[in-house]
């Protein structure tokens, strides 16, 4: 990518809703010729141009819009199998091997942050990136004590395009309560923005990924890398380098006993970070699990990526307990009792006590049903398609919800892990594995025998900054 900039406010608004019309009068003009006697033919030429053409359109944006392509990526959309996946291979490409930015506007911000050239900051320095993202571009170096790391840095003008997308966002506002009308917009974005401004401060970064580092430190199957915090900067972010495969070559190359054994891994993180530590990565993408081969378990997960943290208070976390353990427990009236007081539904609105109940035991799904319970690409679709499609039965009663800002990211990682794990057509007793972590339960499989020895012998470390 060529330039130094962005794009300000209006003209990163404008290119989105040029790529929005396009796709409109091209969808309407594929239909047409469907319904005039073709067949679908002209369809899935439409989409398979417009999953490029959006991809193209996302990567060069860079910032919000592209983390919007990001997650669009791997999550199952509510399309055909043949669409969903021209969308999903397309816009793949953000995750990790999206446009890379001009080499000598990266040199710039490094010699700004450190005044000096990367070369002479690092004892050896890759020019070429390995991966390019949303926020900014990773690139293979040398310490002068010879230990491999990865150097993230910040694109030029990054953050005022990420603050333009949310203006832009706000705009947006007034239809999403026509939308959701009880939905308390303020505080959501205020979320947003805090959320936001943690990606876009690299030294606020390598603070959580050093919290999570130090509380998974010697893991027998998760691995945090290391931050290099003396090198780190508001811009660049050092940490120690990963050689593992990603997720996408390994789902290709796996056998099944490691798929398995990934996705229990995830699962695990997810629930024992929020558990132990009620601590949780919001990004949980693909192009963030890295697996190295070895171990006691025979493989091992690495998590990079620690711009979207959230800390819960101990007053949030035992309400989410109260909300889960009453739906476990098929106590109904306690479920709406702990909605009520965690904000979930407003003090003025009437709302449908049972269906509200059987949406969130959708979610619950994986620890509800008959256990061992396998995630599916189906089973993702429909809990996405429950809060995105007019047409959904539950539709009318989650417009009377609101939802509190600290699930904002909360509601993402839920539908992120879904689709992660169900590419890996995971397979457990998640409702034991997650009473682990939640009740204290006894190790339910191997892995977790392996943990719970490594969590005896650990110390607790104190809470990372709020």
């Amino acid at each position: 990518m060529s330039g130094r900039g962005l794009g300000g406010r209006f003209g990163r608004g404008a290119r989105l809703t040029r790529t929005s019309v396009r796709g409109v009068a091209g969808l309407a003009t594929a239909k047409a010729r469907q319904l005039a006697g073709g067949d679908d033919a002209s369809v899935a030429e439409f989409h398979q141009e417009m999953a490029g053409h959006l991809a193209d359109v996302l990567g060069q944006m860079k910032g919000a819009a592209m983390k919007l392509g990001q997650i669009m990526s791997f999550v199952d959309l509510d399309l055909p199998p043949d669409i969903r996946t021209a969308y999903q291979s397309a816009l793949a490409t953000l995750r990790d091997q999206a446009p890379a930015f001009d080499q000598d506007a990266i040199d710039q911000v490094v010699h700004e942050e450190y005044g000096a050239p990367p070369e002479a900051v690092f004892a050896s320095w890759d020019p070429n990136p390995i991966a390019a993202a949303s926020i900014g571009q990773v690139h293979a170096a040398k310490l002068d004590d010879g230990r491999d790391v990865v150097v993230k840095v910040q694109y030029p003008g990054v953050a005022e395009a990420v603050r333009a997308d949310l203006r832009n966002a706000e705009a947006f506002a007034p239809i999403g309560k026509l939308f959701a009308p009880y939905l308390e917009l303020e505080p959501l974005l205020d979320e947003l923005r805090e959320r936001i401004g943690d990606e876009l401060d690299y030294q606020r970064e390598a603070q959580y990924q050093h919290a999570f580092a130090q509380r998974y430190d010697g893991h027998p199957f998760i691995r945090v890398p290391h931050v290099i915090a003396d090198r780190c900067r508001a811009r660049v972010l050092v940490s120690e380098r990963v050689h593992g495969r990603d997720f996408d070559r390994f789902v290709e190359t796996a056998s099944d006993e490691q798929r398995q054994i990934a996705g229990e891994t995830i699962f695990r993180y997810a629930f024992g970070s929020i558990g132990r530590f009620r601590l949780f990565n919001g990004d949980p993408h693909p192009g963030n699990y890295l697996i190295e081969e070895g171990g006691p378990a025979g493989l091992r997960v690495a998590f990079v990526d620690y711009g979207s943290v959230k800390l819960f208070s101990r007053e949030r976390f035992e309400l989410m307990q109260r909300v889960d353990s009453a739906v476990l427990r098929g106590d109904q009236d306690a479920f709406i009792a702990g909605m009520r007081d965690s904000g979930f539904i407003p003090p003025n609105a009437t709302i449908d006590e049972d269906r509200i109940y059987a949406w969130f035991g959708l979610f619950m799904r994986p620890v509800l049903d008959e256990q061992p319970f396998t995630f599916t690409p189906e089973f993702a679709t429909e809990v996405l398609v429950t809060q995105s499609d007019p047409r959904s039965p539950y539709w009318g009663v989650l417009r009377k919800l609101n939802l509190p800002p600290d699930y904002l990211l909360l509601n993402r990682i839920q539908l992120g892990i879904n689709s992660v794990l169900a590419r890996l057509q995971a397979t457990n007793d998640w409702r034991a594995i997650r009473a682990e972590y939640v009740e204290l339960g006894a190790p339910a499989t191997e892995l977790g025998e392996l943990d719970a020895r490594w969590w005896t012998r650990r110390r607790p470390e104190p809470d990372p900054p709020a």
